[in-house]
């Protein structure tokens, strides 16, 4: 005699999927929110890249002449200015001041971008660039929707570049601030 299955064995068997589901979902989701995140950020390094490209670029000879070209380059960029909101490293921990910004502007894109300049300049920087890829919105993380550039008279260059792959990786986890994410993930490095 040919029996099908209980009610009670295909409860079990609905229960057991939905808690393997409930278990994976968050895991793919965090996922496909990182991967959007990163390929926003990579399309906004090539866009700000193109910056220093301008014959202008070539004819600036100090330090406040580019200052004004690079504000006049990216003013185009924004919609207005929006108030601070608190962005935290990957492990949690506040940012200190050098990585700290108070100009927030909206983008066109509806993202959030922040800069800097160096009072004193060391090695050519010029100042700090800092771009929420996801606006406001959370979770406002270093490394998750939070990345920046070194500003070079020359060159935007995304933190951490010149530092190993192990350095990178190594920031780019939970228990790193993120920092190193901008160039982690531009170089094709996965996230845990």
């Amino acid at each position: 005699m040919r029996r099908g299955f209980t009610l009670v064995e295909v409860s079990i068997l609905l229960v057991i999927f939905l808690i393997v589901a409930l278990l994976v979902a968050p895991m793919s989701l965090d996922d496909t929110r990182q991967a959007r995140n990163t390929s926003r950020w990579r399309n906004v390094q090539i866009e700000f890249s193109n910056i220093f490209y301008s014959p202008d670029l070539q004819k600036i000879e100090n330090s406040s002449d580019f200052k004004t070209f690079f504000r006049k380059s990216i003013e185009s960029e924004i919609r207005e200015d929006i108030p601070h909101y608190k962005i935290t490293f990957l492990n949690g921990m506040n940012p200190p001041e050098i990585y700290s910004f108070n100009n927030y502007k909206l983008t066109g894109a509806d993202s959030v971008l922040a800069y800097k300049f160096m009072e004193k300049q060391a090695y050519g920087l010029q100042g700090l660039l800092m771009y929420d890829v996801n606006g406001k919105e959370g979770p406002n993380k270093w490394g998750n929707d939070v990345f920046g550039f070194n500003i070079y008279s020359d060159r935007l260059e995304p933190f951490c570049k010149k530092d190993s792959i192990e350095t990178q990786k190594r920031d780019c986890s939970k228990n790193g601030t993120g920092l190193c994410c901008s160039n982690y993930y531009l170089i094709g490095g996965s996230f845990d």
